[in-house]
């Protein structure tokens, strides 16, 4: 249970090592064991990354769109080619069971390479008529871009900031949660072999105080977080004082409304993947199931019912469902906030407390758990818990379940279940998301935009609208007559 890498650090096409920084662990949530122990990038490190960066990121410019997008494609390929390391990998990293990893995180991360290496050659400006002379636009690189991952989904975040910044001429610096750090260095080592430049993709390890220096470094032109409220108002604090363009991509506590013609099945199918998939960790979970109460009793018992089907056990057993949390300190605070249910009043459901599994004594497990009865001003019901807590309130009255569905400071996501279209589409434009489902949840094509409203993000990644936030439009007017003065 070994991934040690070649160094912690990977600069100007090369893995490099910075003795001065603070050591750290990656740790297999499942047994508590080391798998690697890298070193947090000192201020020399952190300068010799953007410094690097600077240098890559005109040569990259420089190189045909064409071009651009063929490094993408190529890295993409490789990619999946290398699918099950890189799993192996990511499960070990963030405990997520290999039946997840094999399919959600390089591969999705491939797809994202892949779309983006696609669009290269459309990145085009445009031609504005004004009648005898005319303008033009020109979409042009930002520069060098600061990454900054968390350590739910290593990879995909990686490749979900790396490719639309790349294919519009910019260079990014990257750096991983400290939680997961492994998989990201892969992705460099992919990156070059596909043919790109020595600095464009560079990684830096460390902690906060390693992102604020990113952040604030006076060649960084953007920076985009995926994470926490709480970092997010950091970063944007810190990059707005320094005035860099901004992307964040924070938290959510996102509604799923089942409507009383809902297909219980699929509802069910829905609420297991929107609550319990990655074990809970994934920012734009529905973890506030409004259920209409003419179906709230067959609901719950299906749901737990198929809920008594998760397989927790060993991650690299394909066979497992749900994995461990991904450390000691999101372990404490998901346990809290089950017993904090209970202590509320909800009625607790299934679940409700940390898993016992065979051959895994250390390991940070828990139960998919289930509360019903929860009232909307429960802190389960308005904090991010980010576990496997599912919160199952009642609802009656189209209007009202909406009026209560936006009455959060989060804007992330939201799923309607109903076979009623037009129900499902009047509901879906009133409600305060960014990316709503209907009749499923969690899906996230790297096609369609992904991003929050309120308190849930700024910006917007994938899609044709993530090339927005990594160029900026030159515009350009020529003229195609005299020029007239007043003297």
């Amino acid at each position: 249970m070994r991934a040690q890498p070649k160094a912690s650090h990977f600069i100007d096409g090369r893995y490099v090592e910075s003795k001065a920084g603070q050591s750290f662990k990656s740790i297999y949530p499942a047994t508590g064991e080391t798998i690697a122990t890298l070193n947090s990038a000192d201020e020399e490190t952190i300068n010799a990354a953007v410094e690097s960066a600077v240098a890559g990121q005109k040569i990259w410019a420089a190189t045909s769109p064409v071009e651009r997008g063929r490094v993408l494609r190529k890295a993409a390929d490789l990619l999946r080619e290398r699918n099950r390391e890189l799993s192996e990998i990511e499960t070990l990293d963030t405990g997520k069971p290999l039946q997840e990893t094999l399919v959600a995180d390089a591969a999705s991360g491939a797809e994202c390479l892949e779309y983006y290496g696609g669009l290269a050659a459309t990145l085009t400006g445009e031609h504005i008529d004004l009648g005898g002379s005319f303008a033009l636009t020109k979409r042009e690189p930002l520069g060098v871009c600061v990454g900054i991952g968390a350590w739910n989904y290593p990879i995909q975040i990686a490749c979900w900031k790396a490719a639309p910044a790349l294919v519009c001429g910019n260079a990014m610096v990257f750096k991983p949660s400290e939680v997961t750090p492994l998989n990201a260095l892969k992705l460099a080592e992919v990156l070059i072999e596909a043919g790109l430049p020595a600095g464009v993709f560079n990684v830096v390890q460390g902690f906060g105080d390693v992102g604020a220096q990113l952040v604030s470094h006076p060649d960084v032109a953007k920076v985009s977080l995926t994470g926490s409220v709480p970092t997010g108002a950091k970063v944007a604090a810190l990059a707005g004082e320094h005035l860099k363009k901004t992307t964040l991509e924070l938290g959510g506590k996102s509604p799923l409304i089942i409507f009383e013609d809902a297909d219980i099945e699929n509802a069910v199918s829905a609420a297991i993947n929107a609550n319990f998939y990655s074990t809970g960790q994934i920012c734009s979970n529905g973890t506030r199931v409004f259920v209409h109460t003419a179906i709230k009793d067959a609901f719950l018992a299906r749901l737990s019912e198929r809920t008594g089907n998760a397989v927790l056990g060993d991650p690299m057993n394909e066979t497992t469902s749900v994995g461990p949390l991904v450390s000691k300190p999101q372990l404490d605070k998901v346990l809290s906030y089950m017993s904090l249910g209970q202590e509320e009043g909800a009625r607790l459901v299934c679940g409700g407390g940390a898993a016992s599994v065979p051959n895994f004594p250390d390991g940070l497990f828990v139960q998919p758990t289930v509360f019903a009865d929860v009232e909307d001003t429960m802190r389960i019901a308005c904090e991010e818990i980010f576990g496997p807590v599912m919160c199952v309130l009642d609802f009656d009255d189209e209007a009202d379940v909406v009026s209560r569905a936006n009455a959060t400071s989060f804007g992330l996501a939201a799923g309607v279940f109903t076979k009623d279209i037009q129900r499902a589409y009047r509901v879906t434009d009133q409600l305060q998301a960014g990316t709503c489902w209907i009749n499923t949840y969690n899906l996230t094509p790297v096609e369609m935009p992904f991003g929050g409203y309120k308190k849930s993000g700024i910006g917007r990644e994938n899609g044709h609208a993530g090339i927005e936030y990594y160029s900026q439009v030159k515009s350009i007017y020529v003229e195609m007559d005299g020029v007239e003065s007043a003297f």
